[in-house]
């Protein structure tokens, strides 16, 4: 099963450049965090790190319109975007940023998504932590998503001969994009638990037949919860599919230390569920996805790769880790002090809560 073989991790220094200015919530540093704390805590192995390409055009358009990616191109090249393709594609408006590296960055994350996909074609495990652009469509951006490498690491997949994919989503913001993508292809099922009524406000109803599965959560959402929901629901939806290859988006901002929802998701919550799905398929490839608070996103992205590996979570951490915490540099409350398990500790406090009736319906 998938966690016999070493696990893959893919990053590139492309994502240590800022994109955004405060407040934006992508104005501040995300997946070199987790890469960094991994380094730190001494759980990369010799051989175990690949840098991710720069995607072809050849395999963006595989998914994506060329002329939304000429304009992304052009975007980069001149740092300006013409009114029209504002208003057509989305770019350097409603909220996502124009930037220095607007294309070649998200090329960057679907090369990164798609060697993944490409490494583990005869079985095994990859980390993506930057990739995770799931709101993004064929010929527009949207909610901070420019290209959506979730739905080009699974078509090269099945590109590769596989026949049977499950797409899973815990991120708080519904998976619309990937849903989207192959809501009519019966050979990937798409899971998403995401927070009811928030942005995008879509991914409120499920169509079991066609192999598309939401969970429209209510606030508050937390680890017991989700862990019933994993046993009741999505674990047995994932093994009836009897999936060849599965792509999991954790996200990181349904985490009770994310600004950017109302959940209540601890990272050990998180660390569970990719527990309860790593032997269900010979092929695992983790993404990212959203999360805005640096310290909670890369605590917890840290942990999934500790998962993948079988690294115990210290009850204190090496010098190194915590060196990077106190790096950190976070624009929300500065004036504040942080609480001390951002700056201690890998693992949050547990969320276990109770399960609530609107959640065992959402089982039903």
């Amino acid at each position: 099963m998938s966690g016999t073989r070493k696990a893959v991790l893919i990053g590139a220094e492309v994502y240590r450049a800022a994109i955004a200015a405060p407040p934006h919530p992508l104005a501040t540093m995300r997946a070199p965090v987790a890469e960094d704390l991994i380094r730190a805590m001494g759980w990369l192995a010799a051989g175990q790190y690949r840098t991710a390409p720069v995607a072809g055009r050849a395999a963006l358009e595989r998914f994506h319109d060329p002329a939304y990616l000429d304009a992304l191109e052009a975007a980069e090249r001149t740092q300006e975007v013409p009114a029209e393709a504002r208003a057509r594609f989305g770019i350097g408006a409603e909220g996502n940023p124009m930037h220095r590296a607007v294309y070649r960055r998200p090329a960057t994350s679907a090369g990164g998504a798609m060697l993944a996909a490409r490494l583990t074609a005869e079985g095994g495990v990859a980390h993506v932590p930057a990739a995770g652009n799931h709101h993004a469509w064929p010929a527009r951006a949207s909610g901070f998503c420019y290209i959506n490498d979730a739905v080009l690491a699974l078509m090269e997949w099945l590109d590769l001969g596989l026949e049977r994919l499950v797409y899973l989503d815990l991120d708080a913001h519904h998976g619309d994009g990937v849903e989207a993508a192959f809501a009519r292809d019966g050979r990937v099922t798409t899971i998403s638990v995401h927070e009811a009524g928030r942005w995008p406000r879509t991914g409120g109803t499920s169509d079991a037949a066609a192999g598309v599965f939401n969970f429209a959560v209510p606030e508050g959402f937390c680890d017991a919860e989700l862990a019933f929901l994993m046993e009741a629901r999505i674990v047995p939806a994932i093994a009836a599919a009897r999936p060849e290859g599965i792509v999991f988006l954790p996200g990181a901002d349904a985490l009770a230390d994310d600004p950017m929802s109302r959940l209540a998701l601890s990272n050990r919550g998180l660390w569970a569920a990719l527990e309860a799905i790593r032997g269900l398929a010979p092929r695992l490839i983790v993404l990212g996805g959203g999360g805005y608070n640096p310290y909670a996103l890369g605590r917890a992205w840290a942990g999934l790769w500790g998962v993948l590996n079988g690294h115990a979570v210290p009850e204190a951490l090496p010098p190194a880790a915590l060196d990077v915490l106190a790096g950190i540099s976070y624009f929300r409350g500065q004036s504040r002090p942080r609480p001390a398990h951002w700056l201690t500790r890998l693992d949050d406090p547990p969320q276990a809560g109770l399960v609530r009736d609107e959640v065992r319906r959402l089982a039903a």
